[in-house]
């Protein structure tokens, strides 16, 4: 297996080219760029062997469309906000753009964009007819009341309802963003259309929702760490595992590694993380996800005998042995601090369920201490794998039962493990890199094949 990069390069004419010329366009964009170096550092030797797709790097990172637009709201007092939001069209080459809305203060167009960029790759790897994109608004939900949040999402749809169907843009949940304001955005989207199609994913099950997706991407992730444990001829019965977060991907992912034998050790919100070094029970990640998912509340309102909340610290520099570790939080959440923290709690897998969680000196770390690393456009594929299938089920005015839809999640997230796999054994490299080269290929195909 070749060496990752050295810090500082792409290592490769073409790409360096190309992404100085991306840097040079929006040199502010620091979570754009950071995704894009990330993905171009892997395809060095995909341009060797295949020099014809250079000319699709720099229009690959360009997204097809940008939308920004005001999102004028009242408040219970009677007075008036202005958000931004945003929608990002990256790349329709495999269907219709596909991604999320996420609804935080935080979000920016850099944020979007690297996001939008990120779910290109992983809408390849599911094998499922998706192009990228995604969107959202610099809209706390937080502390707001259910009108209030009511009168943000149906304000926010007058606009995008502009730019989206189920033929053309099919966006879904993300952070901030739940199946309640994705119901009431639809909701608003019929009211303005007088269209029932399936113009959103992630809606309530009365009208149009899959099963199991709000587990989806917890339990994929939980599969694709499933499958590389099996290459290692081991499974996740008893292995000590640290997840951060406390929201739908996080809970999900704890309940998942509970049901096949593993010790969920941790558990985090911004504000801190909950550890039990016995290991948690179902109970306990139920009172979690009451307190956090239903109640919206604080991860330090939790309290059990067994476990202790330590405040202001992340799970990964927690002083115990850790054998998997899931960030299942936000971007960024690992430096490279955390990183020499979790070696040394002897963590041998890491496997994202955020979005790009990990920095780049993190990354580093891992590989150079022979930790598998598994990247979130991989790992993390599971939520809009069956985003897709519930825009199959729509489409053909279906409702797959839970079984169908949890075997084809399965056989997805196995068959993405098995094309980063074999990608990272054609090319010699890491199974960070095979995931990179396996979601770009199929991409950068259907782009020359339709001359964009």
């Amino acid at each position: 297996m070749a060496p990752p990069k050295e810090e500082g390069t792409i290592g490769n004419k073409a790409l360096q080219e190309a992404y100085d010329r991306i840097v040079a366009r929006d040199p502010d964009q620091k979570e754009f760029l950071q995704a894009v170096e990330e993905v171009f550092t892997s395809l060095a030797p995909v341009i060797e062997k295949k020099p014809e797709y250079a000319a699709v790097l720099e229009r690959i990172a360009e997204p097809e469309r940008q939308i920004l637009f005001r999102v004028p709201w009242f408040d219970d007092k009677g007075t008036l906000h202005i958000n931004r939001g945003f929608r990002v069209q990256t790349n329709s080459a495999l269907g219709p753009y596909k991604g999320g809305l996420r609804l935080a203060p935080s979000a920016s167009l850099s944020i979007i964009k690297f996001l939008g960029f990120e779910q290109v790759f992983k809408n390849s790897l599911t094998t499922l007819p998706m192009g990228g994109g995604k969107g959202g608004a610099d809209f706390n939900p937080k502390g707001r009341s259910n009108a209030e949040i009511t009168r943000f999402c149906q304000s926010f749809m007058t606009e995008l309802h502009k730019y989206i169907g189920p033929n053309e843009d099919v966006p879904a949940g993300d952070m901030g963003c739940s199946p309640r304001e994705i119901g009431w955005m639809y909701g608003q989207w019929k009211r303005l259309t007088s269209n029932a199609g399936g113009v959103l994913t992630g809606k309530g099950l009365t009208y149009g929702g899959s099963l199991i997706r709000p587990e989806s991407t917890g339990f994929g992730t939980v599969y694709f760490v499933t499958e590389i444990l099996k290459d290692q001829n081991t499974d996740l019965k008893g292995k000590r595992v640290a997840i951060s977060g406390s929201g739908n991907v996080a809970i999900y992912a704890a309940y998942k590694c509970l049901e096949l034998g593993a010790k969920v050790v941790t558990l985090s919100d911004s504000g801190g993380y909950h550890i039990v070094e016995e290991g948690m029970t179902k109970e306990m990640v139920d009172a979690i996800d009451d307190i956090k998912v239903v109640k919206k509340g604080r991860l330090s309102e939790y309290k059990n005998d067994k476990g202790k909340y330590v405040e202001g610290k992340k799970p990964w520099t927690a002083d115990t042995k850790y054998d998997v570790a899931l960030p299942c939080a936000t971007q960024n959440e690992i430096g490279k601090e955390d990183a020499e923290a979790l070696v040394k709690s002897g963590v041998k897998l890491v496997a994202e369920g955020a979005n790009m969680p990990t920095e780049s000196d993190a990354i580093a770390v891992f590989h150079k201490n022979n930790i598998v690393y598994a990247p979130g456009k991989a790992a993390n594929a599971g939520g809009v794998a069956v985003s897709g299938l519930e825009m199959s089920q729509n489409a053909m005015r279906l409702q797959w039962s839970t079984e169908e839809v949890d075997s084809k999640l399965k056989d997805i997230m196995t068959n993405i493990y098995k094309a980063c796999k074999n990608a990272a054994k054609e090319y010699d490299t890491t199974l960070q890199a095979g995931a990179n080269i396996a979601g770009f290929l199929k991409v950068a195909e259907a782009m020359v094949a339709q001359g964009m």
